[in-house]
């Protein structure tokens, strides 16, 4: 199994309620029922106010690389990473779990 983690960073002076961040979370949070290659599927707000902590956090997993690249191409999950590029920057892991 592989867990696919990511981690945003929201853009300088872009805040949690600003329209199109809403519109961002909102497309992430079906896709565990959406997409069937998805064993594992959470997502949500950092809580720390440390400054190294980024801002918005999703944990998934799949089966294998096969199922990652599915996820990954999906029109839906293609369709959230197009309005998080407009706000955010992030960082990935995919790792065997």
């Amino acid at each position: 199994m592989i867990r696919h983690l990511v981690l945003f960073k929201l853009n300088e002076g872009v805040q949690r309620d600003d329209p199109r961040v809403v519109e961002g979370v909102r497309a992430f949070e079906p896709l565990g029922d959406l997409i069937d290659e998805l064993r594992f599927w959470e997502l949500g707000w950092n809580v720390s106010d440390r400054p190294i902590a980024y801002d918005f956090a999703i944990n998934s997993a799949v089966d294998d690389t096969d199922a990652l690249r599915r996820y990954l191409e999906h029109p839906a999950h293609q369709a959230g990473v197009a309005l998080w590029r407009e706000f955010a920057t992030w960082v990935i892991a995919d790792y065997e779990i």
